[in-house]
C-alpha cells in the first residue's frame, strides 16, 4: 500500500471518529441556507432584557439586574429576508375580554312535568328531535286518569238521560200532562248533571288530556300522553321507560328554542364603568372561526363576594344552533379607545421557549437582538406593547422567524 492511499485512509478514519451534527428540519430551506453563509454573526450585548410576568413593565428589571442579549450582524444579503418596522403610537380599541359560558334561553326553555303519577310506558322523542306545542312526547299509566275517565265517562251518560228526561218533562208540560214542579225538577237534574260533566271534563284537562273523543273508544291500558307545552328542541330527557313519576312534581323533558342562548360572563369590579344594559357584545368560541354577536340584556345588582365579580347576561343569536350549554366561551365589550398606543405590527411578535412574548430590536449596523415586551390590544393586524418598547424603535416585521432559527440553531 503506498504512503498516499495510507495517509487517505487515516483521513477517513478521523472522518468517521467525529460526532455527527443533526439538524431539524425547517419550514423553508432557504433560511437555513442563508444561515450557513459567513456573514450571520452572534455576540454578546449590553441590551438589556426584561423579566415577565411580575407584575412589573417590561421595561424594569429586579434590583438593577441586566442580562446579556445575543446580537445578530446580518449580511447585506440576509437583510432581504427580513422587513423593519417602527414602533408608533397609533389608536387603538380598548377591549375587555370576558370569560363566560353558554346557557338555556331561559325565556324559551321550558321543562315538561307530568300532570299524572305513574310508570312511563313509551317515550316518543329524543333528545334534539323539534317537536310542535301540544305533540305526545311520552305516555304514562295512570290510575288517576283511569279515574278520571271514568268519572267523565259516568257523568256524561248521566247527562245525556237528564236531558232526554228534561226534553220529555218540556214537551209532557206543553200538553198540560204534568205539574210544573214536574218541570223544574227535571230541568233542576239536567243543570246538576251538566255541572258534573263539566267537573269532569275539566279534572281531564288538567291531566293533559285534549281529545274526549277518543275517551269512548275501547279503553285498553290507561295510558295518558305527556303534551309538549311549547314548540322547540328537546334538549334534555330526564325520564326513562318503566320510571315511576309523581304528579306535577317530575319533570320528564326540557324544550329549549335554540335559535338565541345567553351567555354569563363575569365582570372585575374595575371595568363595571364599561358594562350597559344594550351595549353590544362580540362572542368568541374555540369551536368556530365566526363569532356571533349579541346585546347584554342584564346586569346583576350584587358582587360575587368570593370572585369580587358582577355577572352579566348577554342574548345572543346562535345561528346552526352551534352554541351549546356549558361550552366556555370569551364575550368582548367595548371599553372606549386608547388614544396613543405603542403599537408594532402582529407579526412582528414571538414568543421564547417559556412562552414570553418578545421582539426582535435593530440595534444598529445591521444587528439586531431579541426584546421581551407586554402585550396589550391586538386588532387590525396591530398588537399594542404596554412594556419593553419605546416610540421610535425598529423591530423586525416581516422575517422574525428568520432570526429566531437563527437564534436557536446558533445554540
Amino acid at each position: 500500500m503506498t504512503k498516499k492511499q495510507i495517509a487517505r485512509d487515516e483521513y477517513r478514519e478521523k472522518l468517521r471518529a467525529r460526532p455527527r451534527l443533526w439538524i431539524p428540519a425547517f419550514a423553508g430551506m432557504t433560511m437555513s441556507l442563508a444561515l450557513a453563509t459567513p456573514g450571520c454573526q452572534t455576540g454578546p450585548s449590553n441590551a438589556n432584557l426584561q423579566t415577565m410576568g411580575s407584575g412589573k413593565s417590561a421595561g424594569a428589571t429586579s434590583a438593577g439586574a441586566t442580562a446579556k442579549a445575543e446580537l445578530f450582524t446580518l449580511s447585506a444579503g440576509q437583510l432581504s429576508h427580513i422587513a423593519i418596522a417602527t414602533v408608533e403610537k397609533t389608536r387603538l380599541a380598548r377591549t375587555l375580554r370576558l370569560t363566560g359560558a353558554v346557557a338555556y334561553n331561559s325565556f324559551q326553555t321550558t321543562p315538561v312535568i307530568t300532570q299524572v303519577g305513574g310508570p312511563v310506558s313509551r317515550i316518543l322523542v329524543s333528545p334534539g328531535q323539534i317537536v310542535r306545542k301540544g305533540q305526545s312526547m311520552l305516555y304514562v299509566v295512570s290510575p288517576d286518569y283511569a279515574q278520571s275517565r271514568a268519572s267523565y265517562l259516568k257523568a256524561h251518560d248521566a247527562f245525556q238521560l237528564a236531558d232526554k228526561n228534561y226534553q220529555r218533562a218540556v214537551d209532557l208540560f206543553d200538553h198540560h200532562a204534568i205539574a210544573q214542579a214536574d218541570l223544574q225538577q227535571a230541568e233542576s237534574t239536567r243543570s246538576q248533571s251538566q255541572a258534573d260533566l263539566q267537573a269532569s271534563e275539566q279534572a281531564l284537562k288538567v291531566l293533559g288530556v285534549r281529545d274526549l273523543t277518543r275517551l269512548f273508544e275501547d279503553p285498553g291500558t290507561p295510558e295518558i300522553p305527556v303534551l309538549a307545552p311549547i314548540g322547540g328542541e328537546v334538549v334534555e330527557r330526564l325520564a326513562s321507560p318503566g320510571q315511576v313519576v309523581q304528579a306535577g312534581q317530575t319533570q320528564v323533558f326540557t324544550i329549549s328554542d335554540m335559535s338565541s342562548v345567553w351567555v354569563l360572563a363575569n365582570v372585575y369590579e374595575r371595568d363595571l364603568g364599561f358594562v350597559r344594559l344594550g351595549e353590544p357584545v362580540t362572542i368568541q368560541s374555540d369551536a368556530y372561526p365566526a363569532a356571533f354577536h349579541g346585546r347584554i340584556s342584564y346586569v346583576a345588582s350584587a358582587l360575587d363576594p368570593t370572585t369580587r365579580t358582577l355577572q352579566v347576561r348577554v342574548v345572543t343569536a346562535n345561528p346552526g344552533k352551534k352554541l351549546k350549554k356549558d361550552m366556555y366561551v370569551t364575550a368582548l365589550v367595548q371599553a372606549g379607545v386608547i388614544e396613543a398606543a405603542l403599537s408594532v405590527p402582529d407579526s412582528a411578535v414571538l414568543r421564547n421557549s417559556e412562552n414570553q412574548p418578545f421582539v426582535y430590536l435593530e440595534q444598529g449596523s445591521n444587528q439586531f437582538a431579541q426584546r421581551l415586551v407586554e402585550l396589550g390590544e391586538s386588532q387590525n393586524g396591530k398588537t399594542q406593547i404596554t412594556g419593553g418598547l419605546q416610540a421610535g424603535e425598529r423591530v423586525v416585521a416581516d422575517g422574525s422567524l428568520f432570526l429566531q432559527f437563527a437564534n436557536s440553531f446558533q445554540r
